[in-house]
């Protein structure tokens, strides 16, 4: 007979790493994605069209300016991005596994940096021989670069775990929780035979 708590329906980690673990990659790669688009038409907006930095604001920092300059908001998407990682990690296996990891371990650097960023912003702490709000890094790297740096060397991580993740071995499609790569209950084995007709 079935107990209570073999019968509850698991948490909400579980159910992200398990039956809804392709829907809401899906969901966070779609804002993972137009996040670092953005970037990328800022860097053309400066390199390509030659407009000026403090002009070049992405998409929708054209017409929302405060986008831009608002640290809370890139400290808090920073945050979702870091969180994400996190909460879907366990969902991954083998070498999917380990490339989210390093996306992770990236992320958590790149978020310091937006931290340090956004005490400065709200208070009178400036790092030694600057005069606004600046990370570590941009101190020899100017923001811009810097910043479609980071969001790049942990977005490639994440597509190279998406792309093994979605073609797993068997090893680690037997290791699977979720059925981003199909199902997992099936044998993967050599295939039989066909009958011959009329043995």
């Amino acid at each position: 007979m079935a107990t209570a708590a073999s019968k509850a329906s698991p948490g909400l980690i579980a159910s992200l790493n398990g039956r809804y673990h392709r829907a809401a990659l899906a969901i966070y790669m779609a804002v993972v994605v137009a996040h670092w688009a953005e970037h990328l038409v800022q860097a053309y907006q400066i390199w390509v069209l030659g407009w000026a930095r403090p002009e070049a604001r992405g998409v929708l920092g054209m017409p929302f300016p405060w986008l831009v300059s608002s640290e809370w908001l890139h400290y808090g998407y920073a945050i979702v991005m870091l969180v994400g990682l996190f909460l879907f990690r366990p969902g991954f296996t083998g070498r999917a596994k380990a490339w989210w990891t390093v996306a992770l371990a990236l992320q958590f650097w790149h978020h310091i940096e937006h931290a340090l960023l956004l005490i400065q912003a709200h208070s009178s702490f400036r790092l030694p021989g600057t005069e606004v709000p600046t990370s570590l890094l941009q101190l020899v790297v100017p923001r811009v670069e810097l910043h479609l740096f980071y969001n790049s060397v942990v977005f490639i991580p994440m597509l190279i775990a998406m792309y093994l993740h979605l073609r797993p071995n068997p090893a680690e499609q037997a290791a699977m929780r979720c059925s981003c790569a199909g199902r997992t209950d099936r044998v993967v084995g050599p295939r039989q035979p066909a009958p011959v007709a009329g043995h």
